[in-house]
C-alpha cells in the first residue's frame, strides 16, 4: 500500500541568523494555508521575531507556573523562605540560559527550555513521603492538597529540607545527563530508535497532561473554553488571511510588502490578551499566587540563595529518575522538532551535545534553589506546529528574555496575574498539537502489520495505565528500603518514560523488516523512510543545521577522545549512493534474527 508523505511544515532553520527557507516540496497540490509566510520570504523580522518570542515566552509560563504551582501547593501561605516570585526568577533564569546554550551549540534546533512533568512527577513522590497530607475537593475542581494540622504532623520545617532535597535531586539528574551526553548514550540508542518508538511517546505525551489541563481550566470553564475557541478561530480558520504588514497604509502600485498570516502567527499572543483583558474587565481574579509586596525589582540569582540543594540518597534516587525520564522526553522532542521543519532526524552527536546542554541547565536551576529542572519542551514545540513558525533567532530572544525576567522578581509577578483558565487552555491546544504530530508519524512504518499495531497499542495504553494503577493502589508500593521507593514510584507514574521504553524494547526485540519498522534502506538507522524519497544533495544541506557554529568546530581536534561523540563524524564511505537494499528481518537486540525473510513476504511488503 503505497502512502505519500503528509504536508510538513515547510520550515527549517538556516544558518546562525536563523534564516528559514524552504525545502523542495512535491509536486502535489497543497492547501495554501498549509505554507509558511516564513518559507516564502525568509527569516521574520526583528518586529515579529519579538511577537513570536512573546508567545513562547506565554507557553514556558504556562508550564513554568503549573509544575510549581502543582509541587508548593500543599504549601499555606508563609512557609516559604522565599516568595514565589523569586523561585519563579530563578526558574526563569536557568531556562533562559539553558534556551541560549540549546540553540548555540546543543542541538543547535529552536527548542525552549523548560520544566516539565517528568521533573514534577518525582518531585511529587519525594515531597509526599515526608510530609502527611489530607485532601479536599473544593466544588468542581480537582484534588488539591492541604497540609495536615492535626497531632503527630510535621512542622513547616520540613518543607524546606523538602524543597531543598528536590533541588538536591535536580542538581542530580543534571549531572546524570551531562553524563550521559558527554559519554554518547544517545548515539548508542538513537539508531535502533525508529518511528514505532517515536510515535507512541508523542502520543503518550500529548494525553499525559490532561488531569493537569482540566485541573487549571476547572478554575473557570468559560474563560477556558473561550481561549480554546479564539486559539482555533486564529490558526487554523483564519490561519491563511494574510494582511499586509502595515494596513493603515495605502497600498501603492510599486509596492513591494509581502502579505503575512497574521491571525496564524499570532494565534496565541491574540487570544490570550483578549481573555486576559475580558478576565480584568469582569473582575475575575483567578490567579494561582497573591501578589508578593516583598520581591525586589532586581535581584541576581546566585548559588546557596536560601541553602544549598540538600542530596541524600532518596534525592540520588529521584535524581536518576528526572534523568531518564527528561533524557526520553528531550530526545522525542528532538526528533519532533526536526520532522515539524523538514529537517533530517538529528545525528547522534547533536543529541548528546543538546543532552549535555540541558544536564548543565538542570544542574543550574538546582543550585539557584529551583525545584524543576529545564528539559525541552512539547508545548512549545506545539507551538512551532501552531504557529508554523521556527527558528533560532525567535529562540534567541526568548532565551535572552528569560534571563532579563530572571533578573526582576517583580516583573515576574505579571506571570502570576494570568488567570489560570489561560494556562489551561494553552496547555491543552499545544499539547492536543503534539497528540496530533505523534499520530502523524505512524505513516512512516507499515501500520497495517499485526506487529506495529501490537508495538502502539501496547505500548500507549500500558504507560497509561501503569501511572494511573499506582496513583490510585490502596497499597503504595513499599519494598523496605526508602530511596528503592522513591525510584521505582517514580519511573513507573511516568508516563513518556514507560512509553519510550516499552516501544524501544518491543521494537528491537519483535522481528520486522526495516521497511516495515520505517527505518531507511541503505542509508543510517535515524534516517526515516520519508527522508529516502528525498535526493542525496537535498539531505546533505540540511543535516549541516546540527554541525557545531564554525568558530567551535576548530576545537573538535583538541577535545579527547572519549568525548568525540559531541562532534560531526566523517560521512560514511559505504553505500554514498543512498541504493536501497534488499529488506531483512531485523530484531537488534535479539541475536539470531539477521536473516533474511522469505522471498514471498518481501514481494508482499513491496505490493502494499
Amino acid at each position: 500500500m503505497s502512502r505519500s508523505p503528509p504536508n510538513a511544515i515547510q520550515l527549517r532553520s538556516v544558518g546562525s541568523q536563523g534564516t528559514m527557507a524552504s525545502l523542495p516540496q512535491p509536486s502535489a497540490v497543497q492547501n495554501p494555508s498549509s505554507h509558511s509566510w516564513a518559507s516564502v520570504c525568509g527569516s521574520p523580522p526583528w518586529g515579529l521575531s519579538c511577537l513570536l518570542a512573546l508567545q513562547h515566552i506565554l507557553v514556558l509560563a504556562s508550564l513554568l507556573c503549573a509544575s510549581h504551582l502543582l509541587l508548593l501547593q500543599c504549601l499555606p501561605a508563609g512557609g516559604l523562605s522565599s516568595s514565589p516570585a523569586q523561585l519563579l526568577a530563578s526558574s526563569l533564569f536557568s531556562c533562559g540560559v539553558s534556551t541560549a546554550l540549546q540553540t548555540w551549540m546543543g542541538s543547535r534546533l529552536p527548542l525552549i527550555q523548560a520544566p516539565s512533568l517528568e521533573f514534577l512527577i518525582p518531585g511529587l513522590v519525594l515531597t509526599s513521603q515526608k510530609l502527611p497530607l489530607t485532601t479536599r475537593t473544593p466544588g468542581n475542581s480537582s484534588l488539591v492538597l492541604r497540609l495536615c494540622g492535626g497531632p503527630g504532623c510535621h512542622g513547616l520545617e520540613l518543607w524546606n529540607t523538602s524543597l531543598r532535597e528536590v533541588s538536591g535531586a535536580v542538581v542530580v539528574s543534571g549531572l546524570l545527563q551531562v553524563m550521559l551526553g558527554l559519554f554518547g548514550g544517545p548515539g548508542h540508542l538513537f539508531p535502533h530508535c525508529g518511528p514505532l518508538v517515536l510515535a507512541p511517546s508523542l502520543v503518550v505525551a500529548g494525553l499525559s497532561a490532561h488531569r493537569e489541563v482540566a485541573l487549571f481550566c476547572s478554575a473557570h470553564w468559560g474563560l477556558a473554553s473561550l481561549l480554546i475557541l479564539l486559539m482555533v478561530v486564529c490558526s487554523q480558520h483564519l490561519g491563511a488571511r494574510l494582511l499586509p504588514p502595515h494596513p493603515w497604509r495605502r497600498a501603492s502600485n510599486s509596492s513591494t510588502h509581502t502579505h503575512i498570516p497574521v491571525f496564524r502567527l499570532l494565534s496565541v499572543l491574540i487570544p490570550v490578551a483578549c481573555v486576559w483583558i475580558i478576565s480584568a474587565l469582569l473582575g475575575l481574579s483567578i490567579t494561582p499566587w497573591e501578589l508578593s509586596a516583598e520581591a525586589p525589582w532586581f535581584w541576581l540569582p546566585h548559588p546557596a540563595e536560601w541553602d544549598w540543594p540538600l542530596l541524600t540518597p532518596r534525592a540520588l534516587a529521584a535524581g536518576t529518575s528526572m534523568a531518564l525520564a527528561a533524557s526520553t522526553s528531550s530526545l522525542g522532542c528532538y526528533a519532533l522538532c526536526g520532522q515539524l521543519l523538514h529537517l533530517p532526524s538529528p545525528p547522534p552527536h547533536a543529541c548528546s551535545r543538546g543532552l549535555s546542554l540541558e544536564g548543565l541547565g538542570s544542574v543550574l536551576a538546582g543550585l539557584l534553589g529551583s525545584p524543576m529542572g529545564t528539559a525541552s519542551s512539547f508545548p512549545n514545540v506545539g507551538t512551532v506546529s501552531l504557529l508554523q513558525a521556527g527558528s533560532r533567532r525567535v529562540a534567541h530572544l526568548v532565551g535572552l528574555l528569560c534571563v532579563v525576567l530572571g533578573l526582576s522578581p517583580r516583573l515576574v509577578q505579571l506571570i502570576t496575574t494570568i488567570p489560570l483558565p489561560v494556562f489551561g487552555g494553552v496547555l491543552g491546544v499545544t499539547q492536543a498539537v503534539v497528540l496530533s504530530t505523534g499520530f502523524s508519524s505512524f505513516h512512516l512504518a507499515d501500520i497495517d502489520s499485526g506487529r506495529n499495531v501490537f508495538i502502539v497499542g501496547f505500548s500507549i495504553f500500558m504507560a497509561l495505565l501503569l501511572p494511573r494503577w499506582f496513583r490510585e493502589a490502596p497499597v503504595l508500593l513499599s519494598t523496605g528500603w526508602s530511596p528503592l521507593d522513591v525510584l521505582l514510584r517514580s519511573l513507573l507514574t511516568e508516563p513518556i518514560f514507560l512509553a519510550g521504553l516499552l516501544g524501544f524494547l518491543l521494537e528491537n526485540t519483535i522481528p520486522g523488516t526495516q521497511l516495515e519498522r520505517g527505518l531507511g534502506q541503505g542509508l543510517p538507522s535515524s534516517f526515516t523512510a520519508q527522508e529516502v524519497r528525498m535526493p542525496q544533495k537535498s539531505r546533505e544541506k540540511p543535516a549541516q543545521e546540527y554541525e557545531l557554529p564554525f568558530s567551535i568546530q576548530n576545537l573538535c581536534p583538541c577535545i579527547p577522545h572519549p568525548l568525540r561523540c559531541l562532534c560531526p563524524l566523517p560521512e560514511d564511505s559505504g553505500n554514498e549512493e543512498g541504493v536501497p537494499s534488499e529488506p531483512e528481518e531485523t530484531a537488534d537486540l535479539l541475536p539470531g534474527f539477521g536473516e533474511q525473510c522469505p522471498g514471498s513476504s518481501r514481494e508482499e511488503l513491496r505490493s502494499q
